[in-house]
C-alpha cells in the first residue's frame, strides 16, 4: 500500500515513515501543503496522514481541497490540536478518522489498518482463499495451516491484491506500492517478488492476466 505522510516535526515524520515502511507500506513524505497537494494531484494513493499545522498553509484547507476534487482516499487526521470542536471540523472536511498527539505507533497502524479495510468493503482482516490464510494485521500467513514467512517487499506486493479480490493490478501499480519516491526499482521487479509468492502460497494464488496484470480471484 502506498501512504502519502504530510507532517512538518522531522522527528515525528522520521518515526512514522519508518514505522509505516517496517509494516511494507510505500511511503511518500511531504513536509509543505504545497508539495502534498501537488503528490496528491500526480500519484495514487491509498491513504494519506495528514497534520494539520503546515508552514505554508492550514491541513484542513488541503483536505477541503482534496474533497472538491472527489478524491476519496482515505485520510487519518493526526495532529496536536486536541479540541472537541477541532476534531469536528476535522470529521467534516472529509477526513475518515483522527488521533491526537502525542499518539502511540501501534494505534496509528491499526486505525489506518481499519481504514484501509473499510475502503475496500472488508470489515474482517483476515484473509482466506484455496487453503491460504492471511492476516495483514499481524503479517502472518499460513499454507493448509503450515506458516509461511514473507519478505517485507513480497508484503508490499502481497497487500493491495488480497485488499481489493478480483481487481487487476498492472505491473506499474505493484511498482508504485513497492517503494517510496527514494527507491531505485529494478525493471523485473514485481516478477520477482511475484515468483516467490507464488513458491510459497501457491502457483495458482496469484493470477497472471496476460498484458494486463495481476490478480486474485475473489473469494
Amino acid at each position: 500500500m502506498r501512504v502519502l505522510l504530510v507532517e512538518d516535526d522531522k522527528m515525528i515524520g522520521e518515526s512514522v515513515r519508518d514505522g509505516l515502511r517496517a509494516e511494507a507500506y510505500a511511503v511518500d513524505w511531504e513536509k509543505h501543503a504545497g508539495g502534498a497537494d501537488l503528490a496528491l494531484r500526480t500519484t495514487p494513493y491509498d491513504a494519506v496522514l495528514l497534520d494539520l499545522g503546515l508552514p505554508d498553509g492550514n491541513g484542513l484547507a488541503l483536505l477541503r481541497d482534496l474533497r472538491a476534487r472527489n478524491n476519496r482516499v482515505p485520510v487519518l487526521i493526526a495532529t496536536a490540536r486536541d479540541a472537541v470542536a477541532d476534531r469536528i471540523a476535522g470529521l467534516d472536511a472529509g477526513a475518515d478518522d483522527y488521533v491526537v498527539k502525542p499518539y502511540d505507533l501501534d494505534e496509528l497502524l491499526a486505525r489506518l489498518r481499519a481504514l484501509l479495510r473499510r475502503s475496500a468493503g472488508r470489515a474482517e482482516p483476515i484473509f482466506e482463499h484455496e487453503g491460504v490464510t492471511i492476516d495483514p494485521r499481524n503479517h502472518t500467513a499460513t499454507v493448509n495451516g503450515e506458516p509461511v514467512m514473507l519478505t517485507a517487499r513480497e508484503w508490499a506486493v502481497l497487500q493491495p491484491l488480497i485488499a481489493r479480490p478480483g481487481m487487476i493490478y498492472s505491473r506499474a501499480q505493484l511498482e508504485e506500492k513497492l517503494y517510496s519516491w527514494q527507491d531505485e526499482i529494478s525493471s523485473n521487479a514485481v516478477e520477482v517478488y511475484i515468483h516467490g509468492l507464488r513458491k510459497k502460497l501457491g502457483q495458482r494464488f496469484i493470477q497472471n492476466v496476460r498484458g494486463v496484470g495481476y490478480v486474485i480471484p475473489k473469494t
